[in-house]
This record gives C-alpha cells, sequence and structure tokens, in this order.
C-alpha cells in the first residue's frame, strides 16, 4: 500500500488538476482562459507548478510505486514545464500548455482515480 505522505501529494494533484479545469469552464475554453494573463493564465501555470513539484516529491522519496500509474513522460513533462513557467515565464509556448490540459489530465487522472479507488 502507498505511505500516507504520498497519497495526500496524489490527491494534491488530483485538487490542482480540478482547479484548473474549473478555470477553463468559468473562462469558456483553454484558449479564453490562457488569453487571461491577469487572472486565469497566471493561476492555471501556478497549479502546473504545484503539479510538478508533487511529482516531483514523490520522485524523490522514492515513491516508485505511486509513480508507476503515470507514464513516465507525464512525471518527466510536467517537471520540464515547470522548468520553463519558473525560468522563462514569459516565454511559455501555451501550445504546450493547452496540450497537457486537453490531452495529458485525463492520462493523468485515470493513474490518480486507479490509485483512489
Amino acid at each position: 500500500m502507498y505511505s500516507d505522505r504520498a497519497m495526500e501529494r496524489i490527491r494534491v494533484i488530483d485538487k490542482k488538476i480540478g482547479f484548473i479545469e474549473n478555470i477553463v469552464r468559468n473562462s469558456g475554453s483553454i484558449i479564453k482562459a490562457l488569453e487571461d494573463e491577469e487572472n486565469s493564465r497566471a493561476s492555471i501555470l501556478m497549479h502546473l507548478t504545484s503539479i510538478a513539484e508533487q511529482f516531483d516529491k514523490l520522485l524523490h522519496s522514492g515513491e516508485l510505486e505511486i509513480l508507476s500509474n503515470f507514464e513516465k513522460q507525464d512525471i518527466k513533462g510536467s517537471y520540464e514545464l515547470r522548468n520553463f513557467i519558473a525560468h522563462d515565464y514569459e516565454g511559455i509556448d501555451l501550445y504546450i500548455v493547452e496540450n497537457v490540459i486537453e490531452e495529458r489530465f485525463p492520462v493523468i487522472k485515470q493513474g490518480i482515480k486507479k490509485i483512489l479507488s
């Protein structure tokens, strides 16, 4: 079974994905959310950073069993995206962010569902 700390990190990831989905829904689309530089985009990028940090903490604490529920590209990609956000905020490719939300979140959510069930 997974440690309580690892489970809490998974719940944080799930919560942050939910926050991003709510922002997108309230904005009307991913594109509209990302166009709102002052609020929605900033919130989305911050939540993506938090998701990456949770994955990184799981990795560095040796929680490989729980991480096996996710695709390696999602774990690695989330941290690479976090680095882009942190080090080149204005240069972030919003197409990549859009793709993560649209294509990778459903895959990540499947892993979360498997863990939490």
